[in-house]
C-alpha cells in the first residue's frame, strides 16, 4: 500500500545548514540558516498560504471558512479594517480545526484563552457568521451540521464620563508628559472628542478638507465612504474648538493633509499614547477613548442642551440619548417627582 503524501514541511539541509521547504518532489530554499527557525517557519506559513487551494466540503478547515468570508463578504465593507485583528485572533486559535470543532465546549475554551469577554463575544459572532456564510455559499457548503456557539454574557454598558477637572488632569498630568509627536496628536484627538463626541475612528481619519474653518462645519465621513449604523453626520464646531482648529492649521501649514497624521498618513490608533497618558494622570482603566463620547453626551445633558440638537450633534437617536444619558439632565423626572 503506498504511503500517503505528506504536506509541505521544513527540512534542514545538513551540508548548507539552511532550511528548505519540501513539497512532494519540489524543493524551495528559504534562505534561513539553522539558527533562524522562526523565520523559516514564517516562510513555510507564507508558502502554505500562497499555494493552498480552498476546496468545497461539509467539514472544512475553519481557516478556509474565515478566508472565504473575509475575501467575499467583508472586503469593501466599512468594518473590514476594524475587524482585521479579530480575524487574526480567530485564525490563530481556530484555524487548524475543522468546522465540526465549533462547539459550545470549544467556545468556552476560547473565551478562557482570550480573557477579553467583550472582544471575544464579537469574535465568536464573526466565527459563527463565517460558518453560516460557508453553509449557504453555492459551491462551498453545505456544512455537515450548523455550528452551535457559546458567547460570553452581554457586558453591562459602560457610560464612564470625565468631569472637567478629570479632563484637565488627563491633559496636564498625562498628555503634557508624552513625547512631542505623541503629545501633539493625542492632545488634538482629545480636544476634538471632548467638544464633539465623535467616535474615535472617525476622529482619526479627519482630514483638513473635512473641516470648514469659516463656517465651523466638520464632516465626519470622507467622500466615498459608506455610512454604517455607527452614524457620522456633520457636526458644528463651537467657538473653543474652532479656535483650536484654526491655530493648528496655521501651525501645520498648507501641506498637511490630516489633522492627526504621521508620515503623511492619518493616525487611527491612539491606544498606546492614551494608556500612557492615563497612567501618568492617575486615572482608572475604565477611562478609554470612547469615554470622550460619553463625556460629551453627559455634559450636554447636564447643561440643558436641547435633546434633539444633542442627539443630532452626536450622531445617535433621540431615544438612545434619552435612555442612556437623560438622567443627567437637571429636569429629569422633575415633574413626576413632585407630583402629589
Amino acid at each position: 500500500m503506498p504511503r500517503p503524501k505528506s504536506g509541505p514541511r521544513l527540512w534542514l539541509d545538513p551540508e548548507r545548514e539552511t532550511f528548505t521547504v519540501i513539497d512532494g518532489r519540489k524543493t524551495v530554499r528559504t534562505g534561513c540558516g539553522k539558527s533562524e527557525l522562526q523565520a523559516a517557519q514564517d516562510f513555510l506559513a507564507a508558502y502554505l498560504a500562497a499555494n493552498h487551494s480552498i476546496a468545497a466540503g461539509s467539514d472544512p478547515l475553519i481557516a478556509d471558512m474565515l478566508k472565504v468570508y473575509s475575501d467575499e463578504w467583508l472586503t469593501g465593507k466599512p468594518s473590514a479594517a476594524s475587524v482585521a485583528a479579530d480575524m487574526v485572533n480567530l485564525e490563530e486559535w481556530w484555524g487548524g480545526k475543522p468546522a465540526s470543532a465549533i462547539t459550545p465546549e470549544n467556545c468556552k475554551l476560547y473565551i478562557a484563552h482570550r480573557s477579553a469577554p467583550t472582544i471575544c463575544r464579537r469574535e465568536i459572532g464573526m466565527l459563527h457568521a463565517a460558518a453560516i456564510y460557508w453553509h449557504k455559499k453555492s459551491g462551498k457548503g453545505p456544512l455537515r451540521a450548523l455550528p452551535i456557539v457559546a458567547k460570553p454574557p452581554t457586558p453591562q454598558k459602560r457610560t464612564r464620563w470625565l468631569t472637567r477637572s478629570e479632563a484637565a488632569q488627563f491633559l496636564w498630568h498625562g498628555v503634557r508628559r508624552l513625547n512631542p509627536g505623541q503629545r501633539k496628536r493625542l492632545f488634538r484627538f482629545f480636544i476634538i472628542g471632548w467638544y464633539t463626541g465623535t467616535r474615535h475612528t472617525a476622529i482619526g481619519r479627519t482630514s483638513w478638507k473635512m473641516a470648514d474653518l469659516e463656517t465651523g462645519i466638520m464632516q465626519r465621513r470622507p467622500d466615498g465612504l459608506a455610512e454604517t449604523k455607527k452614524r457620522t453626520p456633520p457636526v458644528r464646531a463651537g467657538r473653543r474648538l474652532l479656535s483650536h482648529l484654526r491655530r493648528w492649521r496655521r501651525l501645520d501649514g498648507p501641506k498637511a493633509k490630516y489633522i492627526m497624521e504621521y508620515g503623511g498618513r492619518p493616525v487611527l490608533d491612539h491606544g498606546e499614547g492614551w494608556r500612557a497618558a492615563r497612567k501618568l494622570a492617575g486615572l482608572s482603566k475604565d477611562v478609554t477613548p470612547h469615554t470622550l463620547r460619553h463625556s460629551r453626551a453627559t455634559h450636554m445633558m447636564r447643561q440643558r442642551v436641547d435633546p434633539w440638537q444633542a442627539a443630532r450633534s452626536l450622531g445617535m437617536s433621540l431615544e438612545m440619548l434619552q435612555t442612556t444619558y437623560g438622567h443627567h439632565h437637571p429636569d429629569w423626572q422633575s415633574d413626576a417627582a413632585e407630583a402629589k
